[in-house]
């Protein structure tokens, strides 16, 4: 199937434009077309915003230099700084009368500026060969081809992996089957390192070099890095770059846990900031403003600044202000973008972490584009970035049998984010609009505004609200989350992405169709229609403020440590622990926020709120305890352990 591709061309100058266009096209069906170039016109600035605004088939644009608009001082690089600024994917030519007026543009946009073509040298073969060959390199995938390529070659497997191409399981009576499930192209393009035309992740010096600089220039960074087993990962690998053992870095407390696996990984000193709460409906948003200022003015010293953003519930931080803030005093930014990789490619969504002066950017390219799962990307806009360190600690974590079907997903993600992102984010914050409304008509379920979900400590901080994350409050339908989830998935064939005690989370991405839409409303319409009376509305136990560290959170976690059990004989909290370092990090899931990390000290706080869980909420996991015999129990370091730990004053 051809793809449709627009060109725009913008110019005032009515029989030059026509000429222009009537040449274009006249070539466009003369020479191959292998992306479906066709040419409209536009004659003013808004006209030409207006078309970008809702054609998403435009991949390019071509300015006239000569434009004029009255009260408008350099339209047409006027208009190259706002084509950039809303749809940075698009290319962007300017047609010149002479050199004088290139320098003049490089100096106003050169960001903004692919190339130029002289406006009296009509030579429209030439345009369209170059514009095409534009189209080429944007859409071009190096590893994916390469590795199609090397499938279609069908060489005689003597290397790893062990099936061989899917050999081992083609015909056998017992695994045929997955042979027929996952498909012969898959098995075949499931390849190792003994495949030097495929390149090599630890050491990229071919295609796959070829497609992270792709990547790089699509999302607006310095250095991109294809990571295979997830952004957890990506996030240690960031950690062990920039931390040294006893560097403190500040860290939202909502971080995912992998930021805080990298905190004992790197032997970082963490302070640790509390995130806002909505007690109301249970969902932690972002670190308030103020705690981060004061945050960054208390601890100068600090090497590294990391926080999330957006939120698994879409909460979006005003990264600027912060990251200026943190930047003069020296501390590098860490932006987890993993709920929000696609931002870039649709101005609703924008300004991106990258945009905002994050030094390093990680991206769940699996969660929000088409990647498969534990596809993600690091991206890297740190001035001082030491390369070479930075490989080594990838390296370190990376497989060195990494799954090319992965990169491959990567390669392709961002080819469609480039090519056709644009026009289908906006179809879905369409749909999203679409399924907001429909879901508040049912009048048993309610989508919650950003006013709802901030809590009052964050509604003067500048946070905005993801629309493709609807998080749906159900306290009317007289369901519980679990029974809705139930019956959206047994009786209607739906599955939800999380839940609290009082919501559910409905992600929607570039794959949400309107069909989709219309069975999930049918769903709720039909579940409302039951007509339950609302039930008392329950509530977690609020999480307790965080205690203090007794030593650095890596020595805890490293040390044998004991183990005592959470509740006393007549099922309290257990009084021993009172007092005692955490050696493990402890996550009631949800929301995911550690409640002790390793180094930290146990208070009468801590222990109620986990012996309330155990009790109560039984739909809760708690990670990091340890279960014998039905009950639970709690590492915690030995009073010699602790006594032996180097420079724990330090942390008293």
């Amino acid at each position: 199937m051809t793809p449709v591709s627009r060109v725009l061309v913008v110019s005032d100058d009515a029989k030059w434009q026509a000429d222009v266009l009537a040449g274009l096209g006249a070539v466009a069906v003369r020479l191959e077309n292998p992306y479906g170039l066709t040419f409209i016109g536009a004659a003013r600035l808004k006209e030409a915003m207006d078309v970008i605004r809702r054609d998403g088939d435009i991949q390019a644009v071509l300015v006239d230099k000569q434009l004029q608009e009255k009260g408008i001082s350099q339209a047409a690089v006027q208009l190259a700084n706002q084509i950039s600024d809303f749809r940075p994917e698009l290319s962007l030519y300017v047609l010149l009368v002479d050199d004088d007026e290139r320098v003049l543009v490089e100096s106003l946009a050169s960001h903004a500026v692919d190339g130029y073509f002289y406006r009296d040298e009509t030579d429209y073969n030439g345009w369209f060969r170059i514009l095409t060959a534009e189209l080429a390199e944007k859409s071009a995938t190096p590893f994916y081809d390469k590795l199609k390529q090397y499938v279609r070659m069908a060489k005689d497997s003597w290397h790893t992996p062990g099936h061989a191409g899917g050999d081992s399981l083609k015909g056998s009576p017992w695994v045929g089957d997955f042979y027929d499930f996952v498909g012969e192209n898959m098995l075949r393009a499931d390849l190792s390192v003994s495949v030097p035309m495929l390149d090599s992740l630890l050491h990229p010096t071919g295609v796959i070099a070829e497609s992270q600089k792709l990547a790089a220039k699509a999302f607006g960074a310095r250095k991109t890095y294809f990571a295979t087993n997830g952004t957890s990962t990506s996030n240690k690998v960031i950690f062990q770059t920039l931390l040294a053992p006893g560097d403190k870095l500040l860290l939202d407390r909502n971080c995912h846990k992998s930021v805080h696996h990298g905190v004992i990984l790197s032997g970082a000193l963490p302070v640790y900031l509390d995130s806002s709460i909505n007690r109301q409906y249970g969902i932690f948003g972002p670190v308030p403003k103020a705690t981060i200022f004061a945050a960054i003015e208390a601890n100068p010293d600090a090497r590294v600044l990391i926080l999330t953003s957006c939120t698994y519930d879409g909460l979006r931080y005003d990264l600027v202000p912060i990251i200026d803030a943190a930047h003069e005093k020296g501390i590098k930014v860490i932006v987890d973008e993993a709920w929000y990789g696609f931002a870039r490619f649709h101005p609703a969504f924008r300004p991106t972490a990258l945009e905002s002066g994050a030094d390093y950017v990680t991206q769940s390219t699996h969660k929000i584009l088409s990647a498969f799962s534990q596809a993600s990307m690091i991206h890297v806009n740190d001035p001082g970035f030491d390369e070479h360190l930075f490989r080594e600690n990838f390296n370190m974590h990376t497989s060195t049998s990494p799954q090319y079907n992965l990169i491959a997903s990567l390669d392709v993600a961002r080819k469609q984010a480039v090519t056709e992102g644009y026009r289908l984010l906006d179809r879905t914050l369409k749909l999203a609009e679409e399924l907001r409304d429909k879901i508040n008509s049912t009048g048993a379920f309610r989508v919650l505004e950003l006013e709802d979900l901030l809590p009052e400590d964050i509604r003067e901080d500048g946070i905005r609200l993801d629309p493709t994350k609807l998080t749906v409050d159900i306290t009317q339908s007289g369901f519980t989350t679990d029974e809705l989830q139930h019956a959206l998935f047994e009786r209607y064939n739906i599955q939800v992405e999380k839940s609290t005690f009082s919501t559910i989370t409905l992600l929607l991405t570039m794959g949400t169709t309107r069909s989709k839409v219309s069975r999930l409303y049918d769903a709720l319409l039909r579940l409302a229609k039951e007509k339950r009376p609302p039930r008392a509305v329950g509530r977690m136990p609020e999480i307790p403020r965080f205690s203090r560290l007794a030593c650095l959170p890596r020595d805890a976690f490293y040390e044998a440590g004991e183990r005592l059990p959470l509740l006393d004989d007549d099922g309290r909290p257990n009084a021993e622990l009172n007092g005692r370092v955490c050696c493990d990090q402890i996550v009631p899931y949800p929301p995911g926020i550690p409640v002790l990390v390793p180094g930290q000290v146990i208070d009468d706080s801590i222990l109620s709120y986990l012996a309330r869980l155990q009790k109560t909420q039984k739909s809760i996991e708690t990670h990091g305890l340890a279960e014998d015999g039905g009950e639970m129990y709690v590492r915690v370091l030995k009073d010699r352990e602790l006594s032996h730990l180097p420079d724990r004053l330090l942390f008293s």
